[in-house]
């Protein structure tokens, strides 16, 4: 059985400041194979890395991202970070550039759930000036934009992402409907979501199984147990410590 990968949740939001070019630096200096990252996009269309809509949580601004564009966002600082702005994705693509590591690119919508219009096709140029679409996986919870990025094509990945409601009420057969009809080669779930049962069923539709809130040695080992592909985990120093005790265990 192939290795799980381990993918730097938000870049280590356990570590370091989430989305930060801090913890994007960290993350790649440790061995886990993936850095994972979340996307919205500026008032004048630049993709800005931060995972909520608002700016409130983790910066010293208030109000929507969407509402500034790049130039003030030029002005926000990342709590915990020493004064760091809040980074575009081609600030962090050029940390990536240099490393053999894979993107994983979450495309967020907006405050109201819906997708920004344009979204892919501002994150493309971005990738192709550095070379990275093709070790770039792409995720969402909106299978329009999964199917947006399939159109685009090139992508080492696609991810339709399920929260825990959606999933209970669809089950592994309305998944990988859903997963065709968008052109997603992966299926992303809750760690606690997930059994042999569902990993079974996905394997045999032929699509990649990923996780995340694998944050703690009972999850992160249940996820290995798994045999997911992928785990996004906001302690990789943890998950990759775990998972060389596993092999170690198995020989």
């Amino acid at each position: 059985m192939p290795q799980t990968q381990i993918a730097s949740h938000r870049g280590g939001a356990f570590l370091w400041p989430e989305n930060s070019l801090l913890a994007f630096r960290q993350a790649l200096a440790l061995p886990a194979e993936q850095l994972e990252l979340d996307v919205h996009l500026s008032a004048d269309g630049v993709p800005m890395v931060h995972h909520d809509a608002l700016l409130d949580r983790t910066t010293d601004h208030h109000g929507r991202l969407h509402a500034l564009d790049r130039a003030a966002l030029r002005q926000v600082r990342v709590k915990g970070t020493g004064g760091e702005s809040l980074p575009s994705l081609e600030q962090v693509v050029a940390l990536l550039r240099a490393t053999d590591r894979v993107l994983r690119l979450e495309i967020k919508p907006d405050a109201e759930g819906r997708p920004y219009p344009g979204v892919v096709p501002a994150c493309l140029p971005v990738l192709d000036a550095a070379l990275l679409r093709p070790r770039t996986v792409l995720m969402s919870f909106q299978p329009q934009t999964v199917a947006e990025a399939a159109d685009a094509g090139g992508f080492a990945g696609l991810v339709l992402l399920i929260e825990a409601r959606p999933w209970r009420g669809m089950g592994a057969a309305g998944a990988i409907a859903l997963a065709r009809r968008c052109g997603a080669t992966e299926i992303g779930l809750p760690i606690g979501e997930l059994d042999g049962v569902a990993m079974r069923e996905f394997r045999e539709a032929g699509l990649g199984v990923g996780a995340w809130a694998a944050n703690d040695r009972e999850t992160i080992c249940a996820g290995f147990a798994l045999g997911l592909d992928v785990i996004a985990t906001d302690d990789p120093v943890l998950a990759l410590r775990l998972r060389e005790e596993v092999a170690e265990a198995t020989g």
